[in-house]
């Protein structure tokens, strides 16, 4: 529903905290980012790297789908295989985290060879076409062609090229990560039509919200730019606070009350009959100021 008309901001939460925010701004949807997760745990943001990646990164998907009542798409980088089969599988895991979305990436992770030849690549995007199907759950498909992320020599040709035969495979929505210019998104905008396109966007690129709808884009996408808003922020303090021996960077934080309150309403509580509520911030004792209460 929500691609039918219009465009919509879906934010990439890296953590179940930050999607529970997220949420409360009333944002209509959210998906993951594998860049966000994995900076979250220590990682870089890397290709698929095999079962233990993919095992992890369902079980942050699984998280997130479960702390919102909100749609998920989920990041699922290549589909965790090079063969269609393997593909499937993967997707089929991915739905039963109770996704409403998910996206298939064409790269390979090869620098020698980093996009899949395009017979391989639609052949992928039907098979995770045909395992949604098979599961009898309504998710949306995503498709997406790296072209610009690799640093391919023509990237908004092969871009239409390819996100042109996933529609056709059965992708609901194309996407091409990289363009900024207002020429190539509408381009891209025209080429997938009347498919869905989404749009990308990890910097200020000087083109609002209002802005990028007008061009045609159904569906803004964040990666993992909240992620690193969040990263620079605690960057910035801790290396002014070891360089500088200085407390500014902690000038203008939220309350801790503030924060605290916002995730007291999701925490389940065992009543004396032994049933299951939510806290309710207002009975769990006003904060006398900022500090109060903060046991760090």
């Amino acid at each position: 529903m929500l691609h039918e008309r219009g465009c919509f901001v879906i934010p990439n939460p890296w953590d179940v905290g930050s999607a529970r925010y997220l949420q409360h701004l009333g944002f209509p949807a959210l998906a993951t980012t594998s860049a966000g997760f994995a900076f979250s745990q220590g990682l870089p943001d890397s290709s698929d790297g095999g079962v233990l990646a993919r095992d992890r990164n369902l079980a942050y998907i699984a998280a997130i789908t479960a702390a919102v009542d909100l749609p998920v798409s989920a990041d699922f980088m290549s589909g965790y295989g090079v063969e269609p089969e393997a593909v499937a599988g993967s997707v089929g895991r991915c739905v039963a985290t109770g996704v409403a979305g998910l996206s298939i990436e064409d790269a390979t992770g090869d620098p020698t060879a980093p996009l899949y030849e395009l017979p391989l690549a639609v052949e992928r995007v039907r098979a995770a076409r045909l395992a949604i199907d098979q599961s009898g759950h309504d998710v949306v498909l995503t498709a997406r062609a790296e072209c610009y992320h690799v640093g391919h020599p023509d990237p908004l040709r092969e871009s239409v090229r390819r996100l042109q035969a996933y529609a056709a495979a059965g992708a609901d929505v194309l996407f091409a990560p990289g363009p900024q210019n207002p020429t190539e998104i509408g381009a891209l905008v025209a080429a997938v039509a009347p498919k869905p396109l989404n749009l990308l966007v990890v910097r200020d690129v000087g083109l609002s919200v209002a802005e990028i709808a007008a061009l045609g884009v159904r569906r803004i996408s964040l990666g993992g730019a909240l992620a690193l808003a969040a990263w620079t922020g605690f960057m910035q303090a801790a290396e002014m606070l070891k360089s500088k021996g200085s407390f500014a960077g902690l000038a203008k934080l939220v309350p801790y009350a503030e924060l605290n309150g916002l995730f007291a309403i999701h925490v389940p509580v065992d009543d004396e009959c032994g049933r299951s509520e939510s806290l309710d911030p207002e009975n769990v004792g006003d904060i006398a100021d900022e500090g109060a209460g903060h046991r760090g």
